[in-house]
């Protein structure tokens, strides 16, 4: 006589899905979420904000369009040495849908011509935390309101790419000064420019000393070590964090190499390819700004710098209204203003 189930039992013969506390008897469809979240975006899009800083010469332009293979930065092309220095910083944002196999992005990339490019550089870096701090209140602004948008147009700055001279020395006072302001609003990411003008072994050094200068100084680029919630991602971050800052070449001429087209410099010694790890970290930069953690620039600007900003302006509003209050009660009772 075969043996019936007892009731919260299982059949042997049952389909069964550990959900690690249940088991689902049967198949049920979770997993389809995936799907739905996937199609959802590709109709939607999304929006991801470069910023690229550092002085001018030090390929900008050209490295925006090598991440994303298409001109989405323009070069700016003076006649005069004179008219190619700003006398002021600029900020420059240009916007472009990319679309690569049905997913579409809106992508923004912002420039600063002429940081950097004076003899007096002070506080130079004050229209760019301006910038960057108007965006959160635009976002702001759009979401506090009562009949706000569905979905909120997002042009805070994900991400900050900075490039530092490759002088083969030290971090500049500009340099450690920009980076210690901006990574408390926005995540920034130092590269070292140009590092086809550096011997493998200046390169080494020069990664050591900015490492040493960056802790220091107490400076924490991105990945940040304190948002590193998960025990992989935490591994990852590590290796990562370990080759910042990444010492990149950019270029946006295909070049004929070992009988296939590839994107590089071309020197009389031959040919620099920029897409080739043993010639330079630029595919470690573009891993880390949209093949790895594109998604999670977004989240931290929002969860993190952007909450920070709105915890401010929030507590700044809430002071203003009742230091109002406090006056209105003391002129209706008759009593002094207080100055303290």
């Amino acid at each position: 006589m075969e043996e019936q189930p007892t009731r919260g039992q299982v059949p042997q013969d049952a389909p069964s899905l550990s959900t690690g506390d249940r088991e689902l008897f049967g198949y049920v469809g979770i997993e389809a979420v995936l799907d739905q979240m996937r199609i959802k975006t590709m109709k939607m899009g999304f929006e991801f904000n470069i910023m690229v800083v550092g002085q001018s010469g030090l390929g900008k332009s050209t490295m925006v369009n090598t991440l994303f293979k298409s001109k989405v930065s323009r070069k700016s092309a003076c006649p005069g040495y004179e008219e190619c220095i700003p006398k002021t910083l600029h900020l420059l944002s240009v916007s472009h849908v990319v679309e690569e196999k049905g997913v579409k992005m809106k992508l923004t990339v912002t420039d600063t011509p002429g940081f950097g490019d004076q003899i007096n550089n002070q506080n130079c870096w004050e229209p760019i935390i301006t910038y960057i701090n108007d965006q959160y209140e635009r976002y702001l602004r759009e979401e506090i309101l009562i009949n706000r948008k569905r979905k909120i147009p997002d042009t805070r700055v994900h991400a900050c790419v900075y490039f530092v001279p490759p002088t083969g020395h030290w971090l500049r006072p500009l340099d450690l000064e920009f980076m210690r302001r901006l990574s408390k609003i926005t995540n920034v990411v130092p590269v070292i420019a140009k590092a086809d003008t550096l011997t493998l072994e200046e390169r080494a050094e020069f990664k050591q000393r900015i490492q040493k200068d960056l802790k220091a100084h107490g400076i924490h680029v991105y990945p940040q070590e304190a948002f590193d919630d998960d025990p992989d991602d935490r591994l990852l971050n590590n290796k990562i964090r370990e080759k910042i800052p990444f010492a990149v070449v950019g270029a946006d001429k295909e070049h004929q190499a070992n009988g296939k087209k590839v994107l590089g410099r071309k020197t009389k010694w031959g040919i620099i390819e920029v897409e080739n790890p043993a010639h330079c970290e630029f595919p470690l930069l573009r891993d880390l700004l949209i093949r790895s953690h594109l998604q999670d620039l977004k989240d931290i600007t929002h969860s993190i710098h952007y909450e920070q900003y709105r915890m401010r302006r929030l507590s700044e509003s809430n002071l203003g209204a009742k230091g109002g209050e406090r006056l209105a009660l003391n002129s209706i009772n008759g009593e002094p203003e207080s100055h303290l």
